[in-house]
């Protein structure tokens, strides 16, 4: 069977790095990394991780004005798996 990053699904020791990597110092980015997490740690795929990836490589402030839809992504961060994991991010409690 073929598998691609939309559907391979990121491994143990490869999340364990992604939550570390994910660790911000604004409360509220933690916010919403730890839900995303408690809602698609079990289904997280290649390609959302690495979306997730290219999210964490901005600063704090930048990374809250993207959850609250302040402002969409731009320049190395318009990228189609940015955009579905913003997308997954993004939804309410």
């Amino acid at each position: 069977m073929l598998t691609d990053a939309t559907t391979e699904l990121i491994d143990e020791r490869a999340l364990s790095k992604l939550k570390w990597r994910c660790r911000r110092g604004l409360l509220e980015n933690d916010l919403f990394i730890e839900r995303f997490f408690a809602r698609h740690e079990q289904s997280l795929t290649l390609f959302q991780a690495e979306g997730l990836r290219q999210l964490m490589e901005l600063a704090d402030n930048d990374l809250l004005d993207l959850f609250l839809a302040r402002k969409e992504p731009e320049g190395e961060q318009d990228r189609p798996d940015v955009r579905a994991v913003l997308a997954m991010l993004r939804v309410p409690v």
